[in-house]
């Protein structure tokens, strides 16, 4: 899977930490201090959009009062010890790593998560020394799957993207890896089950652990 590889990027959130089971709860909430249920197709409706995106849809679509400033400050406030405390690294992540180091293949994040987030997640599990690049949906015109964010973070490592890998567990970020030309490897996790199938098929690659990439 490394063979030809100048540079690997990763997903955050499904990917390098096992946090998706919490968002649901946080939006739900979050809707429920404005007296609001959570709509049952919400959590498909904003896969793959960034931060900002999400709190524009939020405002528009539940005609909050909130700027939409403050309702990405209310989701930081909510997350924050969840991310701090409850949130663990998948299997395998480190080795990964640590690997990719020692063969010199620069490895970049590209999230749809919050800055605050990915920053404080990074800091716990002191992974700051493998990454050359971390860059957030919100430094770029659209979020997954539109390639932008992928496209930035290869330009990062000054890296072709026909020669970087992508990991990426949710359908958008596998659409967005494809669209940036890359290589894309889907990875297992449980909030996206119901799209395996068409993960694994639009995907170069299917992992249920990222331990498989150096095991196989």
């Amino acid at each position: 899977m490394l063979k030809g590889i100048d540079a690997v990027i990763f997903d955050l959130d499904g990917t390098l930490v096992d946090s998706m089971w919490m968002w649901e709860s946080i939006d739900r909430e979050y809707l429920g201090s404005f007296g609001l249920v959570l709509p049952t197709d919400l959590q498909g409706m904003i896969e793959g959009m960034s931060f900002s995106e999400t709190a524009i849809y939020f405002k528009e679509r539940f005609d909050l009062p909130d700027s939409v400033d403050q309702i990405k400050s209310d989701w930081n406030q909510i997350a924050w010890e969840k991310y701090a405390n409850e949130v663990p690294v998948k299997e395998g992540v480190i080795q990964l790593l640590e690997h990719l180091k020692q063969e010199g293949i620069p490895a970049g994040i590209a999230t749809s998560n919050s800055r605050e987030l990915v920053d404080l997640i990074i800091e716990k599990h002191q992974m700051q020394d493998y990454f050359a690049s971390i860059r957030t949906s919100c430094e770029v015109a659209k979020g997954k799957p539109s390639p932008d964010i992928y496209l930035l973070v290869a330009q990062d490592l000054g890296a072709d993207p026909n020669r970087c890998l992508v990991f990426e567990d949710v359908l958008q970020g596998v659409m967005a890896g494809k669209n940036a030309n890359m290589k894309v490897c889907a990875v297992y996790d449980k909030f996206s089950e119901n799209v395996q199938d068409e993960k694994i098929r639009l995907a170069d690659y299917f992992i249920y652990s990222i331990d498989e990439v150096l095991n196989n």
